[in-house]
């Protein structure tokens, strides 16, 4: 079966941090780029962080300094470090592969650019 788990997500303070892993089963990471979005209540799915199969990053403004991509080609897993949450990071975040290579420093794609998405994983942050 061909799909993206996610996990480590949960209940953090403000300033805590968390580690998201995002594993592919049934097919290999090599052929694709990677991509982090999230999706707080009433509002519409956003970029998080992206990472091309040649290892080039992006981030969203809001998360620029506290959050980092990285890749185990190895073990077919993304992971999102994510340091000094704020309470306005909590949302359900998604992980993404697809085969398009997005150039632009906001260009994140449209969800039907990604060929698999992971379930999803609560963050929240909160004292």
């Amino acid at each position: 079966q061909l799909q993206l788990v996610e996990s480590g997500g949960g209940l953090v303070q403000p300033g805590g941090s968390l580690r998201l892993s995002c594993a592919a089963s049934g097919f290999t990471l090599d052929h694709y780029h990677m991509a982090w979005f999230r999706q707080a209540p009433g509002k519409e799915r956003e970029g998080v962080s992206y990472i091309s199969k040649h290892d080039v990053t992006k981030y969203a403004d809001s998360v620029k300094g506290r959050f980092t991509i990285s890749k185990d080609n190895a073990k077919d897993t993304v992971y999102l470090q994510m340091n000094n949450l704020k309470p306005e990071d909590t949302a359900v975040y998604y992980c993404a592969a697809t085969k398009w290579y997005f150039t632009g420093s906001t260009d994140y794609g449209v969800f039907s650019d990604y060929d698999f998405w992971g379930q999803g994983t609560q963050v929240t942050v909160s004292s």
